[in-house]
């Protein structure tokens, strides 16, 4: 959406009035609104005609069209293979839309405006230039915006990495995508839409960044192979059918048909997404909000984590680690004071929290004056009757010339990565919110981020899983790396200030060879995202601030917190909705899960693909009629391949991924094929030379077939369990009832006593052939 801000009529609405509704209209009417919330799935209608309308439904369509045509009704039984491919897909996706869309809600955000005198809450995408918000502690700015009435402060730490509040007061301007710490104001927009400023640094990530999916580039892959051969297979096989072996119009069209059936893996693709749509509702159960359906196949191939040190690492809020005595001050009076403080400051900010949580009930003393807290001065105090006044905040502003006395005790700690206070009394009053005179030092207070609970078993997780993990921070580099050592984070010491590196060239090198960067710049957490791919790396970023948006959109795999930016929410891939980063094993648990599950699944449907492209081909050079009928394929491919596909792709599974996805999908499936296309020449040659009837042969082809497919299942399910062993039991049972109950269905002659005699040196043939070819593969993948 387009905003002209600068080429507008502006109004000045008065800050307890706010815009009318007129001047809202205008407004609206301009498109000078703050932007439209883009949905964060498909619509209905996109899900129905994406699972409907696809290229395998199309082919398979133009096959049911030339059955129809020969009047051959039976075989049309592989079209409710497809419809019931197409519910299933078509269900499971919007199951997961309405989780996605509910769980969306949640990060909604709203803006709390004045319009016609009358405070409302709109969404932020509604508000209009102009609008006058209300603004208090603990708001997230949406629009740049100019202060109208109150001072406040405001925490610009998501947008420049910087922790220090900002002060603000009347006139001044607020950015979007910074927080107030402290105080309220009324404001009135400055900029909406693109023109905000975190729009603009956003915007730098606003390109389509193809996903980075093995999966989706091969599934891609297939339906082209697919399509480009399919043609010219189904002209060339249909005119031997006609010419060369003289077959009449029906028999010729029912050959071909088959022949193309099995050529298409049309559930294939179906299974992936079904299979990434039910990982996407399972993750949504631990309030993980997945954006993008492959990112679930990325995370598992993550190999590098970086992660923003606030918000992932920590809460967001300190904790008191020491009292240290500068003085002969006994604990009690040392409590008291601080307590005092606390109880006295009208002041909600991490510090004084921290100080509340672990100090007793305030003394009952007289307060006679106080001074808040403001980042200029850098210190807070009170003044209290006949106990003097005592000062707490950054040592260097707080003792001035005094500080050189206990430099060395302070650089000390902070050296530690804590955060150094120092509490201070004097006998005098404050002079006009001045400093007493006479302070006397009394103490030093020492403050740390808090970790977030699970995240040392998280880290743990990853580094025995063998991902390279990196702390990216905008905080001092030895707050960063004491934080990331206490985390649990491996070499946390091995840290390096990202502000000493001066080009690019510095970046890259330090890319792979430090763990913990601090005073990182948005600049330069993209360029280290760009450094470790170009070294090959598949690399995962957590971030929750504006400042991480074009790091998170370049990285392989991106992680928000919702608590963050909405910007950051948006670009990423997934949001822990409750900020929770241990619930990432989970996440990465459900990705190996899905494609693990996936390529012994796709690995089935690949058989029969190659195994009906050879024989296709080989079929039009021998001079043998086609020996399969469409619905012989429907059921040798329902028990060997889609019922028990769907199972095992609902598995449990957490190995760890090994190998490319096609080359462990490959290994499995060309065996398969290969023995199935031997045993089909074979058994063709043979029955031919003994003079089978046609009808024999393609009953001897649906058997040998139907006993290497499964043979197959049997050995992509092992080792077995109880669910493997029912499951396997289960599709041979009912492969050979579908064949003895219905013979004629499935046009399979009875069977004579040569046929029985032939069948066993076949299944004995093709088990060995097999175990031959399976591990004739095997050595030539370890030889690579």
């Amino acid at each position: 959406m387009e905003n002209t801000n600068s080429y507008c009529e502006r109004f000045h609405p008065d800050y307890s009035f706010g815009l009318n509704s007129d001047q809202v209209k205008a407004r609206q009417d301009q498109h000078l609104v703050n932007g439209q919330e883009e949905p964060g799935t498909r619509t209905v209608g996109q899900i129905v005609k994406s699972n409907l309308i696809t290229p395998f439904n199309i082919l398979n369509l133009i096959l049911a069209f030339l059955i129809i045509l020969v009047g051959s009704y039976k075989n049309l039984l592989f079209l409710g293979v497809i419809v019931c491919n197409t519910l299933i897909g078509t269900i499971q996706e919007l199951k997961a839309k309405r989780m996605i869309d509910r769980l969306s809600l949640i990060t909604t955000p709203k803006a709390h405006v004045v319009r016609n005198g009358s405070e409302e809450k709109i969404p932020v995408a509604e508000l209009v230039l102009d609008d006058v918000m209300l603004l208090s502690t603990g708001n997230q700015i949406c629009a740049d915006c100019v202060i109208l009435s109150g001072t406040c402060e405001a925490d610009e730490s998501l947008i420049t990495g910087e922790a220090d509040p900002v002060p603000k007061h009347r006139g001044d301007n607020l950015l979007s995508g910074s927080f107030l710490v402290g105080g309220s104001c009324r404001a009135r927009a400055d900029h909406i839409g693109k023109d905000n400023y975190a729009s603009k640094i956003a915007a730098s990530a606003r390109y389509l960044k193809k996903p980075n999916s093995e999966i989706m580039t091969w599934m891609n892959r297939i339906i082209k192979i697919t399509g480009f051969s399919i043609l010219p297979i189904g002209i060339l096989m249909f005119y031997k059918q006609m010419s060369v072996s003289g077959q009449s119009l029906r028999p010729a069209v029912v050959g071909t048909v088959a022949a193309l059936i099995g050529i298409i893996p049309e559930g294939l693709v179906l299974l992936t997404s079904v299979v990434l749509a039910i990982g996407i509702l399972r993750l949504s159960r631990h309030k993980a909000l997945v954006q993008e359906l492959y990112s679930i196949e990325t995370l598992a191939h993550v190999d590098t984590l970086c992660l923003d040190k606030t918000g992932t690492l920590t809460q967001g809020t300190l904790q008191t680690e020491a009292i240290v005595p500068l003085c002969n001050i006994s604990k009690k009076e040392a409590e008291d004071a601080l307590s005092a403080l606390a109880g006295t400051l009208n002041d909600h900010s991490p510090t004084m929290d921290a100080v509340r949580e672990i100090m007793p009930q305030p003394p009952e003393w007289t307060c006679v004056d106080q001074v808040p807290f403001s980042s200029a001065r850098k210190w807070s105090g009170a003044s209290f009757q006949e106990r003097g006044s005592y000062v707490l905040g950054a040592g260097q502003f707080v003792l001035k010339e005094q500080f050189e006395a206990i430099r060395p005790q302070v650089e000390k700690y902070a050296n530690l990565g804590k955060r150094v206070l120092v509490l201070a009394h004097s006998d005098h009053p404050f002079g006009d919110r001045e400093l007493p005179e006479n302070l006397k030092p009394l103490l030093l207070l020492l403050l740390s981020d808090r970790i977030r609970a699970g995240v040392r078993d998280t880290l743990a997780y990853f580094a025995d899983q063998g991902v390279e993990l990196k702390v990216i921070s905008g905080d001092d580099v030895c707050t960063a790396a004491s934080i990331a050592e206490k985390a649990g984070l491996k070499n946390a010491r091995h840290c390096v200030d990202a502000s000493a590196l001066h080009n690019e060239e510095e970046l890259k090198e330090a890319a792979e060879s430090y763990t913990v960067f601090g005073r990182v710049t948005p600049e330069q957490k993209l360029q280290l995202i760009q450094a470790l791919k170009e070294k090959k790396h598949t690399v995962a970023m957590t971030g929750d601030g504006v400042n991480d948006v074009p790091a998170l959109k370049e990285s392989d795999c991106s992680i928000a917190m919702a608590s963050g930016s909405d910007a950051a929410r948006t670009v990423s891939q997934i949001v822990l909705l409750d900020s929770d980063f241990s619930c990432m094993p989970r996440i990465v648990a459900e990705g190996r899960r899905c494609i693990n599950n996936l390529q012994r699944s796709a690995a089935l449907f690949l058989v029969k693909a190659i195994f009906s492209a050879c024989i296709a081909v080989l079929f039009l050079f021998l001079a043998y009629a086609y020996p399969f009928q469409p619905i012989q394929f429907t059921l040798i491919n329902a028990v060997s391949i889609g019922i028990p596909s769907f199972f095992l792709a609902l598995e449990p599974n957490r190995e760890r991924l090994h190998g490319r996805f096609i080359e462990n999908v490959m290994q499995q499936a060309v065996p398969g094929a290969m023995t199935m296309t031997l045993n089909i020449v074979l058994l063709v040659a043979l029955t031919s030379f003994l003079g089978f009837s046609p009808a024999e042969q393609s009953t001897l082809a649906v058997l040998i077939t139907g006993f290497t497919g499964l043979l197959i299942l049997f050995k992509v399910c092992f080792p077995f369990n109880t669910e493997r062993t029912v499951l396997f039991s289960t599709m041979v049972i009912l492969f050979l009832l579908a064949l003895i109950l219905f013979p004629s269905l499935f046009e399979v002659a009875a069977p004579t006593m040569l046929m029985l005699l032939m069948l066993v040196p076949m299944f004995l043939f093709s088990a060995s052939a097999m175990a031959v070819i399976y591990h004739l593969v095997e050595r030539i993948i370890l030889r690579k």
